[in-house]
Formats: structure tokens, sequence, C-alpha cells
């Protein structure tokens, strides 16, 4: 398989400068002063050969020895949090910032989104920077003539066509920007956060566009905050840490080393001790999974049931209570909801003060696979809620090749995976 882009022991570092206590000015007076210190110095030391500095500088290493490979084709998620080096490197890999050290291997054009506006002139026309941007990419005119239509269809600026891109909305922007990269038929698509500038069915539209263009034999290389959308697109994945490679795979195995390494260790039993003497309407007092054998879990097979556990004390009488899961996964999306009074009967009934224990039983086949949060809740609908615990227990969906868990050979996608009746 034909090698796209290498990276070896990859490096970059920046110089931060900070000021000495001594040279922040709080007010005009205090500037005066310290520049009459200064000088005082000059004149008492002229010949020292020392410089009257009050700046510090600190080495930074934004990427510290980064190895990787990417074959064609390959759809790439850069994952991590704020800082960790993500679009420091696609500026590298862009070539819009040299590396400290280390080497770059790239077969094949390079098309950049980095940031708004980026590759385009302000001055020119949106037809004008169409015409660029291909001249940049190395295409003739006639290559790019071709493509022109799809383009302006895509990004839905024809109105504006012949205007200053300087005058374009950053949604405008993005939505021309995204277009000429797509479509000019670069070999490695890069693709920082600045989708996030657009509206989310323009999003949709461009990661339909990112998975054709994948289809098409083209790298991509995408960077978001946005967990379902990099899930939804890559198939590989790179964690990124203060500038090194933290893990590195499967788009699954990553983002599951990413959200773990968020919440630590599956907390999969709530406890909390009586308070006697409280003000609260009501009380969580513990929560825990035990799996089809009654055994204690933070681990479930997809092929078998389980049972959530809840003891909890209401100490006033209330009628028209609820009491509610709210089952969310990895990324956030609440996969579904539960409430006791959907089965229970006690709809519009009042519960009195006591201590109560629940159960609450999934079948098998209800999740994917995956790790999931749940947040429990109680009120009166409209009126008010008297408790809530948001994750207060976690815990993984494994999975163990099912027939009903594989869909020819891959995972079931989707957020659940209850069997239907077919006829």
């Amino acid at each position: 398989m034909t090698v796209a882009i290498k990276v070896e022991n990859l490096s970059k570092k920046y110089l931060i400068k900070h000021e000495s206590k001594s040279a922040e000015y709080n007010t005009f007076s205090d500037l005066l002063v310290q520049g009459s210190k200064k000088f005082a110095k000059k004149i008492i030391h002229p010949f020292s050969g020392k410089e009257i500095d009050e700046q510090t500088e600190e080495e930074f290493w934004a990427l510290k020895d980064i190895n990787f490979e990417i074959n064609q084709g390959d759809k790439v998620g850069i994952i991590g949090r704020n800082g960790a080096g993500k679009s420091t490197l696609l500026k590298i890999l862009s070539r819009i910032t040299e590396p400290t050290s280390g080497k770059i291997h790239i077969n094949g054009r390079v098309a950049s989104l980095l940031e708004v506006g980026t590759g385009f002139h302000p001055e020119l026309s949106g037809r004008e920077n169409i015409y660029l941007n291909g001249a940049i990419l190395g295409m003739s005119r006639k290559e790019i003539k071709a493509k022109f239509d799809e383009i302006i269809d895509f990004a839905e600026v024809e109105k504006f066509l012949d205007t200053p891109v300087k005058r374009y909305s950053s949604g405008m922007y993005v939505r021309l920007a995204f277009a000429v990269a797509a479509h000019l038929e670069p070999e490695i698509l890069v693709v920082d956060e600045v989708l996030a500038v657009g509206d989310v069915q323009f999003q949709k539209k461009c990661l339909g566009k990112m998975n054709d263009v994948s289809k098409e034999g083209r790298t991509i290389l995408f960077v978001s905050h946005n967990i379902s959308s990099v899930n939804a697109l890559c198939t590989a994945g790179i964690e990124l840490e203060s500038g090194r490679i933290k893990s590195i795979g499967s788009i699954d195995e990553v983002i599951k080393h990413y959200v773990e390494s968020g919440i630590g260790e599956l907390n999969s039993h709530y406890k909390c001790k009586v308070e006697k003497k409280s003000e609260k309407k009501a009380q969580l007092l513990e929560v825990f999974i035990v799996d089809s054998t009654n055994k204690k879990k933070s681990n479930i097979f997809i092929s078998d049931d389980f049972v959530i556990h809840i003891k909890w004390k209401l100490n006033v009488e209330v009628a028209y209570l609820r009491l509610g899961l709210e089952f969310s996964n990895s990324i956030g999306i609440v996969t579904f909801v539960t409430i006791d009074t959907d089965t229970n009967g006690l709809h519009g009934k009042k519960r009195k003060p006591g201590i109560y224990h629940q159960y609450v039983t999934i079948p098998k086949f209800t999740l994917t696979p995956g790790i999931y949060n749940i947040m429990l809740f109680a009120g009166m609908p409209k009126i008010e809620r008297i408790m809530e615990k948001k994750d207060v227990i976690s815990f993984e969906v494994i999975e163990n090749n099912t027939h009903l868990s594989l869909v020819s050979g891959e995972k079931r996608l989707g957020y659940i995976a209850i069997p239907v009746e077919w006829k």
C-alpha cells in the first residue's frame, strides 16, 4: 500500500517570553520609575556588556518526537485537548510552518483548510480566489474550469461570486474555502476545526463530501473537538497530549483511550450514607450494576442482560413523582432514557416517605459496544426536580462476537442494537 505521509522524529519548539515582575507596569508613574532605573544603571555601568532586559525566555515544545505513517486513502482523525499540538502538526504538514527537527515525506498535493481565510486573498473576488487556489495546487485553468460549477453549487455563494471575499461572512468564507479544497482533487485533504464555523446542515454536507473524497482513494486528516464527527468520518486515529502521541490505531481504540483517560477508571458503584437530618426532599443512597449471574460488574457483554440497582430515600410525600435514568455514550450523545412510571403503574400516585429499592433490567443487545455514563434524576414533570446525579455510574458494553453484534465482520453502527422481528 502506498504511503501518503511519513513523519519521523518530528519536533517543533517555540520560545515564550515572560515579563519579570519588575517589568510589570501598573500605572504611568510606574513606567517612569522603571525607565529612570534602567537609564541610571546604563550610566553607572556603561560598559558592563549586559543588556538591561527585564524579559526571560522559556522553551516550549509544541510537538516532541512524533512518528507515524498514513497510507493513501486513510481517513485519520487527530484528537486531543486544547494545547495538545493538533493545529501545529497540521500547519507543519501543510508547509505553513517549519519543524524544529525531524523529517516529513509527503506523496501528493496537499489542500489545507486550517482557519477562516487560509489561502484566500481578501481583495480578490470569490471567482478569482477559486482560480488562484487551483493554480497554487498545480492545476491547469482547464482543470479548474471543469470543477468550477461543482464548487459554486456546493458553496452556495453564486450570488456573491464577483464580490471581494473580504466582504464575506465567516460562514460564506468557510463554505467557499472547503468547496475549493475538496473539489480541486488534492491527493491529501487537511481540515482543522474550522468547519465548526458553518451551520449544522453545512457540517453534515462537508462530512459527506469528505467521505466521498476518501472513497476516491484520497487521504484525509481531520481535527475536531466534535468526537461524534471524527468517529463518523474516520477509520484511524492519533491522540496527542502535550505535544506527544499518546495513542494511535483504529479510531474506536483511540477514542476509547481518549475518553477513558478523561474519566479515569469506570465507576460502576455509587454509595452514600443516609443524611439523618436533611432538608432535601430526596437523597440517592446507592447505585450499582449486576450481570446475569448477579455479580457486580463494570463490563457487560452485549449478549447479556444486566440489572441496575437503585437505593434512594424520599423524605416527603410526593405525587406525580418520576425516577429516571439517562444513558449517554462516550461522546456525550444521549442514547435513551427510561422512567419508572413507564411500566409500574405509579403515574400520578402519591409516594410516601421511606427508603426505596428499585431494579431496572436492561435487555441484551440494547446498547452497541462502548462506554456509557448514566445520569439519575427524580422529580415532578415541569414542576420540580428533587434529585439529580450526573455520571452517577459508568460502564462498558463489550463485543463478544455474536451473530447479532456483527455486520459483515464489522461492528454494528448506531447507538442501539435491539433485535427486531423480520417477516
